[in-house]
């Protein structure tokens, strides 16, 4: 069944420039339109829309939306606004909307919002993770691309990934991207972005795993605003089943930022010397300021030898916290994959490295927002 769509637009002229729009965009029909709301209720289900654009500029959105989910229960609705607000878009998809789509719009984002929105899910049902460390050189880059793949491979869902690292992020070199966007201009554009229009800044990397590449050089940094770095994160929530944040070492208005927006900020440093115990403590007597920090901070050690449960143990014993994961050092098998533009979970599947970042996946995946240690 194709898109059967009622437009309900109080403004006349709006009106009329999205029937055309509509009427204009292969796989869609409008099958009924209205100005006032209490005809579109009254009136339109004889018609059986299974797309409602419904506009909720000046109007009480979330009651709004229960009227019409209770009239056109198996509809799916994607209100319409002048501007987007990550509180207003919040507020709609808890109220049962399938996103939020800015007015006017052509038929190639009316399109991109239908399979966004309709077919692939909202914010709703995001999970956002961001990757924290005390200190640099942590390993971090090399665990997102491979954790994101090993997601996107388990779930077939969407993952997004971005770097916030504004200043030394290298995700764009680990993926060998050239890429012609970045947060830099996401950043300068987010005041007339919606998640559909932020959509094309992200770079596609493999299949359901996409980028929003860091800054190209480090004095770009002034350009991407902690207000509207968390617009960003907002709309990327509405595109991706798992996001994926790489955020600069050390606490600052960027890292902090990304981790209030969290489900879940790992912590995640290389095993080098002692001192990585202490820093770990140290970031986590900070994040102790959250009532749930127990449930939304996990500790991960990276370039672990031995890489077994008896390391696991130890190193949360010298913690004093549990330890999520552990991933062990297989340096030589990463600098193949990323020469061969791979990830080293794709050209060794059964290496350890592998093997600790799909236990990393599974409980992720397998336990929702929450993800419990046990030292197996």
């Amino acid at each position: 069944m194709g898109n059967r769509v009622m437009l309900v637009e109080r403004n006349r002229l709006m009106l009329e420039k999205l029937t055309q729009v509509v009427q204009g965009t292969n796989g869609f029909e409008l099958v009924a339109r209205y100005q006032s709301i209490s005809d579109a209720l009254g009136q339109g289900t004889i018609f059986n829309p299974n797309l409602i654009l419904l506009d909720i500029e000046e109007q009480n959105s979330v009651a709004l939306i229960a009227d019409f989910l209770k009239v056109y229960p198996k509809a799916a609705i994607l209100c319409m606004g002048e501007k987007w607000k990550a509180e207003s878009a919040s507020h709609i998809v808890q109220a049962g909307a399938r996103g939020y789509i800015i007015k006017p719009f052509t038929g190639l984002e009316l399109q991109e919002a239908v399979d966004t929105f309709v077919k692939l899910g909202t914010e709703a049902g995001c999970e956002t993770l961001v990757f924290f460390s005390p200190k640099g050189k942590s390993g971090k880059t090399t665990l997102i691309a491979n954790l994101a793949t090993a997601l996107a491979r388990k779930t077939h869902e969407q993952v997004g990934i971005i770097d916030a690292d504004l200043q030394f992020g290298d995700m764009s070199v680990f993926f060998n991207l050239a890429p012609k966007t970045t947060i830099v201009e996401a950043a300068r554009d987010a005041k007339f972005l919606s998640p559909v229009t932020l959509h094309p800044y992200f770079m596609p990397v493999m299949q359901n795993v996409s980028v929003l590449c860091g800054t190209a050089t480090p004095n770009l940094i002034d350009k991407v605003s902690i207000r509207r770095f968390e617009n960003i994160i907002s709309m990327s929530r509405s595109l991706f089943r798992y996001l994926l944040i790489d955020v600069p070492p050390g606490f600052n208005p960027t890292s902090i930022a990304a981790a209030e927006q969290s489900n879940t900020t790992f912590l995640v440093s290389m095993i080098n010397d002692a001192y990585e115990i202490d820093h770990m403590k140290r970031a986590l007597e900070i994040f102790k300021d959250w009532e749930d920090y127990e449930e939304r901070v996990k500790a991960i050690f990276t370039r672990v030898e031995p890489c077994n449960s008896q390391s696991q143990r130890e190193l949360a014993r010298q913690l004093g916290y549990p330890v999520t994961a552990i991933i062990p050092n297989e340096y030589g098998i990463v600098s193949d994959a990323a020469d061969n533009g791979k990830m080293a979970t794709d050209i060794r599947p059964d290496s350890p490295l592998a093997q600790s970042v799909d236990r990393l996946a599974d409980e992720i995946t397998g336990r929702g927002h929450r993800i419990r240690w046990s030292a197996s």
